[in-house]
């Protein structure tokens, strides 16, 4: 809709124009349109049968599946941080979509819930379509990864709002559990066996670090480690575990899970263990890749700093009993995760911290 403002012609308003428009104001309603048919297919790709009706509605329609006898509705929403910062100086904009999904699908995840559909929030100063549709078409290959539907979302475009060639993006996942099989943590018992499952890199946190490591040293993101283009180790997106740990959970009790997001392994973990009781990880248990390694020498990073603000390789920790650890590492690698036992549940003594490592 457009805004029009009338003014009287006078020699001291000759040069003010007789009407405004929005386009005026600095917003395109045209880029937007052309934004909305751009993802269109892509969003198709992702629908499921819950989901009644398509894009371009005020709302979405989503039912719960009825073989669910008691459904809980499990949500979650996050952002991808100042990694974004990186996408922009990089021009890189085709992953940071699915890093926004990874946040939230994840974290629902981790409470046994299975993705029902997924809403995007896309904040920018001025539209530049093919920027934003290579986000969109991001966040849909994520949806894809995690079974969920992308349903709609917002395009907000706010003049003056965010620097030319900047945006921001915000994403919500709702998800669905049986209540008699939410994963609380409530249930693991010393004995118990921690499994780490490999992460893509630093996912979507620690970037401010990794930004201030950069620029600090002046690093050249061209530069290659052991093989591989720095920017592309440091823009690799999200890993989404949703239908390997999904399928998993068909087959075995898993009793706890935790995503590894900021705060690192040091303080994930911990949201998911009973007070009484440790992780006690094993740091050699793991492979540590290479770019941790990088930036914990170049940037002189202590490294209970780097447990703490980094994923360090494990991007999801889950905990099953002892008994079921081979049936469990040998499905999770059929599915094509690396796992590995990273370490044991014990009991706590005192106040001690909830993760030894």
């Amino acid at each position: 809709m457009n805004v029009t403002t009338s003014t009287n012609s006078s020699p001291e308003n000759d040069a003010v124009p007789t009407t405004l428009s929005y386009r005026d104001a600095g917003v395109d309603i045209d880029a937007g349109d052309r934004l909305v048919e751009n993802i269109k297919p892509y969003a198709k790709r992702t629908m499921r049968p819950e989901v009644l009706g398509g894009i371009g509605g005020f709302g979405a329609l989503v039912e719960i599946s009825k073989k669910y006898r008691e459904p809980v509705l499990v949500s979650g929403t996050d952002g991808v941080g100042t990694k974004l910062k990186l996408a922009f100086e990089l021009d890189r904009h085709d992953t940071v979509g699915i890093d926004l999904v990874g946040m939230s699908v994840n974290d629902i995840l981790v409470q046994g819930a299975e993705p029902l559909f997924f809403l995007d929030y896309f904040a920018c100063g001025k539209l530049d379509v093919e920027a934003a549709t290579m986000v969109i078409k991001g966040i849909a290959a994520g949806c894809e990864q995690a079974g969920c539907a992308l349903i709609g979302g917002e395009t907000a475009e706010m003049p003056g709002m965010y620097p030319a060639g900047e945006y921001d993006l915000a994403g919500f996942a709702v998800g669905v559990v049986e209540k008699s099989n939410i994963i609380s943590g409530a249930a693991i018992v010393a004995g118990d066996a921690v499994i780490g499952l490999a992460s893509n890199g630093a996912h979507s946190n620690g970037y401010s670090l990794i930004r201030k490591i950069i620029a600090t040293h002046k690093v050249d993101l061209s530069q290659k480690l052991e093989g591989t283009v720095l920017a592309d180790l440091i823009m690799a997106p999200t890993r989404i575990y949703v239908k390997p740990l999904l399928a998993l959970m068909q087959s075995f009790t898993v009793k706890g899970m935790a995503h590894i997001t900021g705060g690192g392994l040091l303080e994930n973990i911990p949201r998911v263990l009973p007070e009484n009781v440790v992780a006690q990880l094993e740091a050699g248990a793991w492979h540590t890749p290479k770019l941790f390694d990088w930036l914990r020498e170049t940037g002189n990073v202590a490294q209970q700093e780097m447990y703490r603000t980094f994923n360090c390789g494990i991007g999801m920790v889950i905990v099953v009993d002892q008994n079921a650890v081979a049936a469990v590492l040998t499905q999770l690698k059929a599915a094509g995760e690396t796992a590995t036992v990273i370490g044991k549940i014990r009991a706590r003594q005192g106040s001690e911290a909830q993760v030894d490592l």
